[in-house]
């Protein structure tokens, strides 16, 4: 009869900071050794938690932008909603890790087009289909202009994130989070998407 080894609660935690940094570092190529060295764990012990690097690759993206959807959550005013979600989502993309992140897949998508699919799906994607859906949301309640939550959704991540990236992409830049910009984007987007008055 095999024994269950009892491992500690933040293993699987220890997991993906640890595959988060050395995908960031190393690209797609690293080795699930390299990644168990990382977290100082047996590599068995990471295929006890992963079936493969590919499933440690997607629960990495999406453990990831989960502290930027939590905050679509609850019932909050739209504007307090939509500049804590923006100040998460430029603070997670927009970070040192975020760009060497988007860099290395962005280089890596034409040798593994699966795993570039995969992050898109796990990650921008998935972003933009729970703002959506909370726009959407604020859409029939009349607390935003009804219009295509989809596109809403795209123009404002897109607003937030765009020259942004390209200046820390491009131009090697590390000061990309201005305090006032996000505010800037959200108050602009709200008045893009105002509710009509009601005709008379």
């Amino acid at each position: 009869m095999s024994t269950v080894v009892e491992l500690p609660p933040d293993t699987r935690q220890r997991l993906l900071e640890a595959a988060c940094d050395a995908f960031r570092e190393e690209g797609y190529q690293v080795s699930i050794d390299r990644i168990a060295a990382r977290a100082h764990v047996a590599r068995q012990t990471v295929y006890n938690h992963f079936p493969s690097k590919d499933a440690l690759f997607a629960e990495a993206v999406r453990h990831a932008i989960q502290s930027v959807l939590i905050t679509l959550d609850g019932d909050g005013a739209t504007r307090a909603t939509l500049l804590a979600f923006s100040e998460a989502y430029r603070a997670k993309i927009l970070s040192a890790e975020g760009i060497a992140i988007f860099r290395t897949l962005t280089a890596e998508a034409p040798r593994f087009p699966a795993l570039a699919k995969q992050f898109f799906r796990q990650g921008p994607q998935t972003t933009r289909k729970r703002l959506a859906e909370y726009l959407a949301r604020a859409m029939e309640q009349g607390r935003l202009k009804r219009d295509d939550p989809d596109f809403a959704a795209e123009m404002l991540t897109a607003m937030l994130a765009d020259f942004d990236r390209l200046r820390g992409l491009m131009n090697l830049q590390t000061d990309l989070l201005k305090p006032t910009k996000t505010a800037q984007v959200v108050d602009c987007f709200l008045r893009a998407f105002a509710p009509e008055k009601d005709m008379p």
